[in-house]
């Protein structure tokens, strides 16, 4: 699978990585065989970037990781994984001292020494203007907790802020053809001072699959039925904060501008691959074969330019209203 640089990492890492939210809580239970199958299925696609943290399954995502790492000691990966979602969101709380208890959880789970990426998991707006953070974060590459750090944000105005930061090696943002904003500013500032872009949400919560109707319905104990409003965390986590019913009827058009032969979730993870400065995807996946899936997108090639077009043009007519000036 094609490789690129992970911002000011250094390393190389997949086009298409892992996402492993789904491994550790949120969407339903994924029994432990299931998600062993899955990191399998993701290290023999060529997978070599995946996405965790502290908080999915209260660390049981990272520990699933960890046994996988400890009983594969050959496979190369990088494992990023993400703080400060375990407690209150003040930003009095995002000290030097947590930081240190933070990361030690982690290595703990994941079974290393030293971290490969550690990055702030959607902290509060004043957490990315505070200089004392930052200097933490360096402290902590000092001691050898963590090889580098970065930020996951919710909007586009954070994302700038941090790419600003000389120490911050990468930016996690939602991106995907129904959340373009990054586009504008975020993309071209990340590509300018070498920091590297992790798209998550790439299928809009699964929206970009095509698989959803009106009737659909999700489990009692996944986000996309209990934080369809918000009600949990940040609405725009959730179906990258479109409305369902719209997000619905945009998937269907979606599904009919793409080329033959291609599934809707493949195109939409070719679509944010060929954005510039992306430097890898990260998809969910419950099964191996969602794997393989997402993971053969990195191989399709480029949409053209009118299929970019009519996929802009979509954005334009029943999405952009809804999202593009909250994010």
């Amino acid at each position: 699978m094609e490789e690129r640089i992970l911002g000011r990492t250094g390393k190389a890492v997949s086009v298409v990585g892992l996402g492993t939210w789904q491994l550790g809580a949120d969407w339903g239970e994924v029994a432990e065989n299931d998600a062993m199958a899955v990191l399998d299925a993701a290290v023999t696609a060529g997978v070599t970037l995946l996405d965790t943290a502290d908080v999915y399954g209260d660390g049981r995502s990272e520990q699933f990781i960890g046994r996988y790492m400890a009983v594969n000691p050959g496979a190369e990966l990088t494992v990023a994984t993400k703080m400060g979602r375990r407690v209150a969101q003040d930003p009095a709380l995002f000290t030097l001292e947590n930081f240190r208890a933070w990361t030690d959880r982690s290595r703990e789970n994941l079974g290393v020494d030293t971290l490969d990426l550690v990055q702030l998991h959607c902290p509060p707006t004043a957490v990315f203007a505070d200089d004392a953070v930052f200097d933490a974060l360096d402290t902590l590459v000092d001691e050898q907790r963590i090889a580098a750090y970065g930020v996951s944000v919710e909007t586009a105005d954070q994302a700038l802020t941090a790419i600003a930061r000389p120490g911050v090696a990468s930016v996690q943002i939602i991106f995907n053809a129904l959340r373009r904003k990054p586009l504008d500013k975020v993309l071209p500032a990340a590509q300018a001072a070498g920091v590297g872009i992790l798209a998550r949400v790439p299928l809009a919560s699964g929206l970009l699959s095509g698989r959803y109707t009106h009737d659909t319905t999700f489990p009692a104990d996944d986000h996309r039925n209990y934080n369809r409003h918000g009600e949990a965390f940040d609405v725009g986590e959730t179906f990258s904060g479109v409305d369902f019913d719209t997000g619905v009827e945009a998937a269907r058009e979606f599904a009919a501008l793409i080329p033959a032969g291609v599934t809707p979730a493949q195109a939409a993870l070719r679509w944010v691959i060929q954005q510039p400065g992306v430097s890898t995807v990260i998809p969910g996946a419950r099964t191996p074969d969602q794997v393989n899936q997402n993971a053969s997108a990195a191989s399709l090639p480029p949409l053209t330019s009118a299929e970019l077009a009519a996929i802009a043009d979509l954005y334009d007519r029943r999405i952009r209203a809804q999202v593009h000036g909250r994010w």
